[in-house]
């Protein structure tokens, strides 16, 4: 480890449990929002490192507790039971810059061991996933009504899917619904590409603001 990357250290550690991520802010000016899924799936312990497959099915894990360990990493208790967990500030800063990479390779995996994310998630009676939409401002005006509920395909099983889905709907929506034109809502909680969507979900799109 070089002397800057010893250096960097956190200002300010925030754990949002209702939105399931660790949000961190760092020396050097760096702030990242960790999904809890993705620092358990990247667990730091040995008993993980050693898988002979990723780990999976946690969508729905949360972090129960924070425990620092001096002043060189935290300790992460997740609501799985996992707390064998150890990162250091530099293991944690390493995983806010390579997130979309790491996520990359993680999927990949995923599907070289023939897994997938939304497994074991909530459906309908009928099998099928059933939601609400909800839109605003000019998008109510686009699909010509303020909400509806739809039943989505198994292909549609997070954020980044549905607004996939959404876009096939015409050219228009395609327009209006690229990831950089669209706010999206889970349950009115900000949601993140990865945001797993269930069966009862609220799901509420939102104009970006124009600058």
């Amino acid at each position: 480890m070089s002397e800057k990357e010893n250096s960097i250290t956190p200002t300010e550690i925030s754990l949002h449990q209702k939105s399931r991520l660790l949000e961190l802010a760092f020396s050097d000016g760096f702030r990242f929002k960790y999904p809890c899924e993705y620092l358990r799936v990247f667990s730091t312990s040995a008993e993980v490192k050693a898988m002979t497959q990723p780990v999976h099915g946690k969508e729905m894990v949360n972090i129960s507790s924070l425990e620092p360990q001096g002043g060189y990493a935290l300790k992460i208790n997740f609501d799985d039971g996992h707390n064998t967990g150890i990162f250091s500030w530099s293991s944690l800063h390493e995983l806010g810059v390579n997130y979309e990479q790491n996520w990359a390779d993680y999927l990949k995996k995923l599907a070289a061991h023939n897994l997938q994310r939304g497994e074991g998630r909530l459906i309908g009676d009928d099998g099928k996933v059933h939601i609400k939409l909800v839109y605003f401002i000019e998008l109510a005006k686009l699909s010509g009504k303020n909400e509806e509920e739809v039943v989505i395909p198994d292909s549609v099983t997070n954020v980044a899917t549905l607004l996939a889905w959404m876009r096939k709907r015409g050219e228009s929506w395609k327009e209006r619904y690229a990831d950089d034109r669209v706010q999206v809502t889970v349950n009115k909680q900000f949601s993140e590409p990865y945001t797993l969507i269930e069966h009862g979900d609220e799901v509420a799109f939102v104009p970006r603001p124009k600058f």
